[in-house]
């Protein structure tokens, strides 16, 4: 019973770990915490309330809600706030889970 518990504990580990980050992939320059970035994949990674969004040249921490989707998410999806003709993150909807990113607005706004 006791090795049953620890292989098991060892297997959902690395699945806990990969909840916490993820790729995403900008195909036009985004602006996120009013600091723009580049098209390109980024890695996210989330701890307590902000997102990180990280390339490995550049890397930008904006707030976000965790919330939850209205059905299970098939890939992970980026919206936008695209009002004067940047693109701003709304928020990121987590592939193949029921989670998505809301980001603070009002942070954005000022680029």
């Amino acid at each position: 019973m006791t090795k049953f518990a620890l292989i098991f504990t060892l297997m959902t580990v690395p699945a806990l770990t990969a909840a916490e980050s993820f790729q995403v992939t900008l195909y036009q320059p985004t602006i996120v915490a009013g600091k723009q970035l580049k098209p390109g994949s980024y890695k996210v990674t989330l701890k307590e309330g902000a997102a990180m969004l990280s390339d490995g040249k550049q890397s930008v921490e904006a707030p976000v809600r965790v919330e939850a989707t209205e059905s299970k998410n098939i890939r992970t999806s980026v919206r936008f706030l695209n009002g004067d003709g940047t693109y701003k993150i709304d928020e990121i909807r987590i592939g193949k889970s029921s989670k998505k990113l809301v980001f603070e607005n009002s942070t954005q706004a000022g680029s």
